[in-house]
């Protein structure tokens, strides 16, 4: 198996076409002006305009927002606890009313997510009216689709409201977070049957992508936010497209590092990871899982709140240039699992979840030997609530760090945080605040969510 990755260096070109175009900088709240607008406007226009935009937004959300939304999961969803005193980290890791609106990380992780997204629009604004042919309108359109998804996907898993469509005038309308789930979808399923009725170009597939791979990320997204949607029919379906053989990645180097190494590794480390991956004592792992020695390595000291804390050793953050997955194959079967078991269909639920818990190292798709290789058949004996207990467990450990935590933690029904600090609290927060800088420019901003 050969696992397909992002490569910044030999898109150069395309790099330096966006930088110099100024279409990546934009304001840290939702009005997207740009001072340039007559030159942003003509380069929007051309075919290296809109690829140079293309891997600056693939650029920007792996080394920037992809980091930010981990790390701040990590730690409201107590997978991760501090070690290092810095007060915007100290308020997300007390949480409750201790969290606001001027939180720098928190308001890092929503400008970042909302300026992926606008380069995402401004693509699928302009692409069909490009001289191309209709397989590279095709691949721009489900390249731009998918990380506008993303965007979606992440905003609506740590917000309660979320603006499904950027606006340049800083006045952006809010929607519930199901619609932008709901929206996610669609724009997948439409990015899905534009490929798979017109196909790729040579050219696109040359510069970006396979029609194999897109279709991969489409489905596997498709799977996720169809789930989160609760639409566990589409979930099931579409988890079942994705071949579980097939790995990619995003890749990093020392210009553009790992951004989860930056907070657990290097230099001045910010975060280390809870004993268990926070999970409670009622939900503790079997001690013979693998997946535990494939993260960390056990240490005698503790956070600065006084946690249980390891070391973290996963091959996917320990390098400044290690290699992220776009996501983890084996996920598609957490979700079909999970879904079955909403569906009542217990049987099908327990099945999929052994393929998890009995998977080898030698199985692994991303070929880094994660697996929790237990020998055993797990059996509900018909208790739906004990089945999701398991499945929920299975999750925390297979897709540890991947930003999933805190929608996990709400879905499936855990404690609801404290209004006072308890740091044994299973997370810290329901949803996070909007930056004041939102607030006060842009006068539909939601309410805050009272925890």
């Amino acid at each position: 198996m050969k696992a397909t990755m992002l490569k910044w260096r030999q898109r150069a070109l395309y790099g330096a076409l966006l930088a110099l175009s100024g279409l990546v900088f934009v304001s840290c709240n939702l009005d997207l002006v740009n001072p340039n607008s007559a030159t942003e406007a003509q380069v929007l226009k051309t075919k290296e305009g809109l690829f140079g935009l293309a891997v600056g937004m693939e650029n920007y959300y792996a080394t920037r927002a992809l980091g930010s939304v981990i790390t701040n999961i990590a730690v409201t969803a107590r997978e991760a606890s501090a070690v290092t005193t810095y007060s915007s980290l100290e308020n997300l890791e007390d949480g409750g009313p201790e969290l606001a609106g001027d939180n720098e990380r928190v308001s890092r992780t929503f400008s970042r997510l909302y300026r992926v997204k606008g380069m995402a629009e401004d693509i699928i604004a302009n692409v069909d009216e490009l001289p191309v042919s209709e397989g590279t309108k095709n691949g721009l359109f489900a390249l731009a689709n998918l990380y506008r998804a993303l965007c979606l996907g992440n905003l609506a898993q740590n917000w309660e409201y979320v603006a499904i469509v950027n606006d340049r005038n800083g006045q952006a309308t809010y929607s519930p977070r199901l619609e932008a789930f709901q929206e996610a979808v669609r724009i997948l399923e439409a990015s899905i049957q534009r490929i798979e009725s017109g196909g790729l170009s040579d050219e696109f597939v040359s510069r970006f992508y396979s029609e194999e791979e897109m279709l991969n990320k489409l489905y596997a997204h498709l799977a996720r936010y169809s789930l989160f949607a609760g639409d566990y029919q589409k979930a099931i379906d579409a988890a079942k497209k994705v071949d579980l053989t097939k790995a990619y990645f995003f890749s990093y180097d020392g210009e553009n590092k790992n951004p989860v190494y930056v907070r657990f590794v290097e230099d001045l480390v910010e975060l280390a990871p809870r004993d268990n991956a926070g999970l409670p004592d009622e939900l503790a792992p079997d001690p013979n899982d693998g997946r535990l020695a494939f993260y960390f390595v056990s240490i005698p000291k503790v956070s600065l709140v006084g946690l249980p804390i390891d070391s973290l050793i996963c091959p996917f953050f320990t390098t400044l240039d290690a290699s992220i997955p776009f996501y983890n194959p084996y996920e598609m079967v957490l979700i079909e699992a999970e879904a079955q078991a909403r569906l009542g269909n217990l049987d099908a639920a327990e099945k999929a979840l052994n393929r998890v818990r009995n998977k080898k190292p030698e199985d692994d798709p991303l070929a880094q030997g994660l697996a929790a290789n237990l020998p055993d058949t797990y059996t509900s004996n018909g208790d739906v609530q004990a089945l999701l207990n398991e499945i929920y467990k299975n999750r925390r450990l297979e897709l540890y760090l991947t930003g999933m935590a805190l929608e996990d933690s709400r879905r499936f029904g855990r404690p609801d945080p404290p209004r006072q600090i308890d740091y044994n609290s299973e997370r810290n927060r329901n949803f996070y605040p909007y930056p004041s800088s939102e607030r006060s420019r842009n006068p539909n901003c939601p309410p805050d969510p009272d925890i």
